[in-house]
């Protein structure tokens, strides 16, 4: 047994050793430190705006878009008294909450905000980040990239006439979920035969695969959950723009049910058709109240071209 006297005796050895020889664990904090390859702190920019004025709109330019509220579908008629099916969209206290820093000073993105939400049903961080930008709450907000041409001060309102009739839109929403589906409704297959030698395999799906190389290849269309995901519907012609009411007539069909927040942007394909009518005068970055030119409470657009009504003469 050893004596207490040499147990604090050796006790106190190893800790002047320690003292002389200080040792650093493998497993320290600032052993992985060393070890680990941090990436470099990147720069964040974000444009300075401090004042809504007027610019020119270049093709080039890339505009906010806004968030919607669909309100369901209608129909209007053309200027040739062709009926179209259209989608309204009601853009309801859409304002921007904040301008976010990227890691590009040529490529900023801009908060939006769509309809208030009551102070007791937001969260305490949400809360925050309101009132550190002077905004209310928001119920719904969304991100939309931007060139800095086009950056707006927080607090800026965006109402129906940033959109010009005729022009060209991108609408993104959550489609309207199906549930659990089988191929013919999921994928369109037209399912076995109803008679004739058919068992109990009239909406089957069929053969999955073959012999070699005896597995389902990924991505095989099969039955599963339909619908429920993030859907975009891209080049739909504006018809009508209201700015009393604050709506937007787009022709077709919109994803998700009815009260759904949609994301609305200017089109960003360029194929056949150009994004916005000739000649027409683009609100850039917005429309602004005082600065831009008076508006009618009802705008449509006018579809051009001959009347389909009429029968060519060659």
């Amino acid at each position: 047994m050893f004596s207490r006297s040499l147990l604090l005796g050796g006790q106190a050895n190893r800790l002047a050793h320690a003292q002389l020889i200080p040792r650093t664990s493998q497993f320290s904090t600032s052993a992985l430190l060393a070890k680990a390859k941090l990436p470099h702190q990147k720069l964040r920019y974000a444009p300075t705006v401090t004042e809504l004025k007027l610019g020119t709109y270049t093709p080039q330019s890339r505009r906010s878009g806004v968030i919607a509220r669909k309100k369901g579908m209608s129909g209007m008629w053309d200027e040739w008294g062709v009926r179209v099916p259209v989608t309204v969209l009601q853009l309801d206290k859409v304002q921007v909450v904040s301008i976010i820093k990227t890691s590009s000073p040529d490529h900023p993105r801009l908060q939006i905000g769509c309809s208030e939400r009551k102070e007791k049903n937001t969260t305490k961080p949400m809360m925050g980040h309101f009132k550190a930008h002077g905004v209310d709450p928001k119920a719904k907000l969304f991100e939309f990239p931007i060139t800095p041409d086009a950056a707006m001060p927080v607090g800026t309102t965006i109402t129906a006439a940033h959109f010009v009739p005729g022009q060209l839109v991108d609408v993104t929403a959550t489609s309207i979920g199906k549930g659990f589906q089988g191929v013919m409704k999921r994928w369109g297959f037209a399912g076995g035969r109803a008679s004739h030698g058919n068992s109990l395999a009239h909406r089957t799906p069929g053969s999955t695969g073959n012999i070699n190389p005896g597995r389902v290849y990924p991505g095989k269309k099969m039955p599963g959950r339909m619908g429920g995901k993030s859907a975009t519907v891209l080049r739909l012609p504006v018809m009508k723009v209201d700015t009393v009411l604050n709506c937007i007539w787009v022709k077709g069909s919109v994803p998700g049910p009815d009260e759904q927040f949609i994301k609305v942007r200017d089109s960003i394909k360029l194929v056949k058709h150009r994004v916005f009518p000739e000649g027409a005068a683009v609100p850039f970055p917005t429309y602004i109240p005082g600065q831009s030119p008076p508006l009618p409470r009802e705008i449509i657009a006018k579809v051009g071209g001959h009347d389909p009504l009429i029968p060519r003469v060659d």
